[in-house]
């Protein structure tokens, strides 16, 4: 059911952001509101390709928020059990959302050693799946049904819709987005640069781990999924630019995105100095924005978080 309300045509066009336009891939625009409607989707499909779960089995993942809806939507619709383990920084939003769809929350506030909470939230699990022969772990980190999904929807449909692309902006979070989109661009458009986009205080590029508010992109645990090889640059892109460019986005274009969305828009940004007014510039915006309006919306949030800076809606 949820397959056919995906849509992959839908594209804003950013032109204030540099000289070339930037064509920014809207993949919210379905039930659960972010492009994890398609990684969801294939965890589970392959599980039952592969006869590996029953009515009887409970699925259980980590996640910052959007997987978790996503997954406790599909879980909803084949009848499955599911337990998500979040943390402190999953909007109130996503949270209300996975517990209305019937699944269980667990909640770890325990920050790992490099200042997040990933790796605090896979220990528990592990933990779990040791002592319940009933739990099933997806282990989006790890597991290749996340990254071919993106392989066979999300990279395919962009070179259906472009003959040619210089950039393909795409943010790293599991890195299944990144990770199938690059093995699917080095195999049959080698041409198209691949630039890769995280938050400050991410260590998946090898960045020094740090505190982060914001949930979606970013790591405190190097995904296993990331491969480094075929991507043409790296990013690390600050909080509050992420928060400052979703606001600026929002009064300019009318449209709420997420915290991904902002903190890869906000890459192609800092990387308008190399790209030229003539080339093709795609950039892979995962989440809407309606379930940050407690957090980047807020105005006492950001400068809480943030201060006055993060507040102006001007182009970074």
């Amino acid at each position: 059911m949820f397959q056919q309300l995906i849509r992959e045509d839908a594209y804003l066009e950013v032109t204030d952001v540099f000289a070339s336009r930037l064509l920014l891939k809207i993949e919210g625009l379905n039930p659960a509101g972010s492009i994890k409607l398609k990684t969801a989707l294939s965890l589970i499909s392959d599980l039952e390709r592969r006869n590996l779960i029953s009515a009887n089995s409970r699925l259980i993942e980590s996640s910052s928020g959007n997987l978790g809806a996503a997954l406790a939507m599909v879980c909803a619709e084949r009848r499955y059990r599911f337990v998500c383990v979040v943390d402190p920084n999953i909007s109130i939003q996503n949270r209300k959302l996975i517990s209305a769809l019937g699944a269980e929350i667990i909640t770890v506030d325990q920050r790992d050693e490099n200042g997040g909470y990933l790796s605090s939230r896979i220990r528990l699990i592990e933990q779990l799946v040791a002592e319940n022969s009933d739990y099933i772990w997806l282990n989006q980190y790890k597991n290749p049904a996340n990254s071919s999904a993106h392989y066979e929807t999300t990279a395919k449909a962009i070179a259906e819709k472009f003959p040619h692309i210089d950039y393909l902006f795409i943010g790293a979070g599991t890195t299944g987005t990144l990770m199938g989109c690059s093995a699917f661009f080095s195999q049959h458009r080698p041409e198209t640069k691949i630039i890769a986009v995280d938050s400050v205080g991410s260590v998946t590029f090898g960045g020094a781990g740090g505190s982060r508010h914001i949930p979606g992109l970013g790591t405190s645990r190097k995904p296993e999924l990331f491969n480094p090889e075929g991507i043409h640059a790296f990013l690390s892109i600050p909080e509050a630019q992420a928060v400052r460019m979703c606001r600026w986005l929002a009064q300019s274009y009318g449209v709420l995105l997420g915290g991904s969305t902002g903190t890869v828009v906000a890459g192609v940004s800092a990387y308008a100095d190399k790209i030229r007014s003539d080339d093709v510039v795609v950039a892979i915006s995962p989440d809407m924005g309606e379930r940050y309006l407690d957090t980047i919306y807020s105005d006492d949030w950001v400068l809480e978080r943030f201060g006055n800076t993060a507040l102006q809606t001007t182009p970074l």
